[in-house]
């Protein structure tokens, strides 16, 4: 846990760092960057004490929120700071300069309206995973609380503090009268050439993005599945089951020589085995089950590869064995009831058949490639002594046969009667019949109340040696045997239908069924309620921008970014080499609200300079706003993107696992977003935006309205 949090917190500070690199290099002046900065503090001291008020702990989860949302705190004020820079910078070129002070706040109104909509965007989108339910939302829901409330903060922060900072700290600045960072001369030289240059090849553009963006798509049901991201733990959880009923000293010994082979791989720290467990413990086992504990050591090699070492060398032990992780386990358990990945359970009335059954099915499932510590649960035959009762004869004896087997049981089993109190402590008095009154032929002559007299259990019962299993697992109030596996970190999609495809070609007697549980299921079901949830939060992001630009075309223009997102982040995901997780699908809701950031900056710009400054739509125009808009732009998604580094790299650290594919998700999106949104959201307005915005101002001249877009 502490290497965990310690983690995190490490990519919290790397990731503020980077923040003000990208800030200094665009802006090149320390007050304007200071300014900016400012918020991340204050958002996070806001986080903090909303976390305290309502009794909010701290952890890898909270922290992880933190961690991705740290870019982006810096994204409002960013905006504001830029825009009261640039506005102060022309009016110094004025004849008859206005006070600084009308600037600044004319300046921070000019964008106030699309910080909170865009803000609010980001903000609505993740509510909805507040729904997922299960491991999944345990997981998550922290993380999602630390992020809304971190960007809400920063949002206050901008609308509140930014603007006093700059009326205090910009216009008295020497470099008022500069031009623009040298970084930002030649990004504005270098876009205003591509723009020109699209205009001209609008079409091809348009259809070639519409081609990527659908074949990306086409490619995502390609991806390979999992539930969670492995968590590296530090520590593996290996179980040695022997066949029931071998004697505690044998199992001793194998454990021993289990622990003699672990210790042989050189990332093995120590090893530590517990072997039965006691009949009260909520996993009790007897003595043929053993688990050991291993700590590991960080080496060169992978997690995959020291545990595939591990199961190789215990592959020479006379036993079935397994490795996981303690935590891993633990979901396992609570996911199918089982503590393996993968859970077949076959379901029927006859125990001999449900073995047959079992063993079958494991000589089919082991040719399944990627399936690693294939097992059935261990069931053996033990003496037992079989009581059949003659219904005929205890129907003439006048015995109902409740009766007798009630006898039965509280002769063989016993029955509390009464309590015994000594001071403080209470124990039962059960009766029942001693040792050497259970045995065979003393069985058959137990005498059995009838109307008539006792007469012995033999004229009421056939009573023989035979042999029985030495459990019978159950479930649903259904026989069952489970078929366990684990994978070797492969395809978990591919594998579980290449094991339905097994199923589908088993025959199976009437009256018995198999269930295939475990992670799996826990990911199909999620997937399917995310992509759900993604579509709520893809009609509230065109609510709200409907809501304030009146248009369904420039509505469907902003959110345009969504899709270029898409790409990056599914590019993203290939070169990483990351399965398509719930963490992942959680980047991808996130991404949603981030991404549109940059088209509700860019036509909210385009809008107030034909509504206050007397531009007309045009290329002058889109050229125009889009230069004037690529400094912020590029800032708050760069600065949102290389925020996300620390978590990008060392994946497997401790704390970063689960985060690492929330990363890889929004960073891929912002960087495609970023560049493709450079031209193609100017090409969508320049070809659709039209009509739209005269209806638009023609709308805000009816109402008379001020307020900025």
């Amino acid at each position: 846990i502490e290497r965990s949090v310690g983690n995190v917190k490490e990519a919290l500070r790397d990731g503020a760092i980077l923040v003000a690199v990208v800030l200094f290099l665009f802006l090149l002046n320390v007050r304007t960057t200071v300014i900016s900065l400012v918020a991340i503090p204050l958002s996070l001291m806001v986080t903090a004490l909303v976390f305290r008020y309502f009794g909010l702990s701290i952890n890898t989860m909270t922290l992880g929120g933190l961690a991705i949302a740290i870019g982006e705190l810096v994204d409002d004020a960013v905006v504001d700071v830029e825009n009261v820079l640039r506005r102060l910078k022309e009016n110094s070129q004025k004849s008859q300069p206005l006070p600084a002070l009308t600037v600044v706040a004319a300046a921070s109104r000019e964008v106030r309206t699309g910080v909170v909509y865009a803000t609010l965007v980001v903000v609505l989108v993740f509510v909805p995973l507040f729904a997922l339910p299960g491991i999944e939302g345990r997981l998550f829901t922290p993380l999602g609380i630390a992020y809304v409330v971190s960007i809400l903060a920063s949002m206050l922060v901008a609308v509140t503090i930014t603007p006093v900072l700059c009326y205090y700290l910009l216009p008295r600045m020497k470099q008022l009268h500069a031009g623009d960072s040298p970084l930002a001369a030649w990004l504005k030289r270098w876009d205003a050439r591509l723009l020109n240059w699209s205009f001209h090849h609008a079409r091809g553009l348009l259809v070639g993005a519409l081609i990527v963006v659908l074949a990306v798509a086409a490619s995502v049901p390609l991806f390979p599945r999992s539930f969670l991201p492995p968590f590296n733990e530090g520590t593996l959880t290996v179980s040695v089951l022997l066949n029931p009923g071998t004697s505690l000293a044998e199992s001793n010994r194998i454990g021993t020589l289990a622990e003699q082979l672990a210790l042989q791989v050189p990332e093995v720290i120590q090893v530590g085995r517990r072997t039965g467990r006691a009949e009260l413990d909520e996993h009790a086992e007897g003595v043929h089950s053993s688990e050991m504990d291993i700590d590991l050591r960080v080496s060169e090699r992978s997690r995959g590869a020291v545990v595939q070492d591990i199961r190789t060398r215990l592959a020479t032990l006379p036993a079935a064995t397994s490795v996981g992780q303690p935590i891993s386990h633990r979901l396992d358990h609570l996911l199918s009831g089982v503590r393996a990945q993968i859970a077949l359970k076959v379901y029927g009335d006859d125990l001999d058949t449900l073995r047959g059954l079992a063993s079958d099915l494991r000589e089919r499932l082991s040719r399944v490639p990627g399936i690693t510590d294939l097992q059935v649960e261990k069931q053996v035959l033990i003496p037992q002594i079989k009581i059949h009762l003659d219904y005929e004869q205890a129907a003439r004896y006048g015995v109902a046969p409740g009766a007798v087997l009630r006898s039965l049981q509280q002769m063989i089993e016993g029955e509390r009667i009464t309590q015994i109190i000594e001071g403080n402590r209470r124990f039962d008095l059960v009766v029942r019949l001693p040792e050497d009154s259970r045995g065979l032929e003393a069985l058959k002559g137990l005498p059995i109340e009838t109307p008539t007299g006792a007469v012995p259990l033999s004229l009421l019962a056939t009573i023989d040696d035979g042999e029985g299993p030495n459990q019978v697992s159950r479930e649903n109030a259904r026989r069952r045997i489970v078929v366990s596996a684990n994978t070797d970190g492969s395809n978990m999609a591919r594998i579980v239908s290449d094991i339905r495809a097994e199923l589908a070609a088993t025959p199976l007697p009437e009256g018995y069924f198999t269930a295939l549980e475990g992670q799996f299921q826990a990911q199909e079901q999620a997937a399917r309620l995310i992509a759900l949830l993604a579509l709520v939060s893809l009609t509230m992001i065109f609510l709200v921008l409907y809501s304030r630009y009146r248009s369904t075309v420039l509505t469907l223009i902003i959110m345009g970014n969504i899709p270029l997102a898409l790409v990056g982040s599914v590019v993203a995901l290939w070169i990483s080499g990351q399965p398509l997780s719930v963490a992942a699908l959680v980047g991808f809701i996130t991404l949603t609200g981030i991404s549109t950031r940059n088209g509700i900056l860019k036509i909210s710009h385009y809008i107030n300079l034909c509504a206050f400054e007397g531009e007309r739509f045009g290329r002058q125009l889109i050229v125009r706003g889009s230069l004037e808009r690529l400094t912020p732009v590029l800032m708050t998604a760069l600065v949102a993107a290389f925020a996300l580094v620390p978590l990008l790299v060392s994946a497997d650290a401790p704390g970063k696992e689960i985060l690492h594919p929330v990363a890889v998700v929004i960073f891929g999106g912002l960087v495609s977003s970023t560049l493709l949104d450079t031209l193609l959201t100017p090409l969508m307005f320049w070809r659709w935006g039209g009509k739209p915005l005269e209806r638009l101002l023609a709308l805000r001249s009816n109402e008379k309205s001020q307020d900025s877009f």
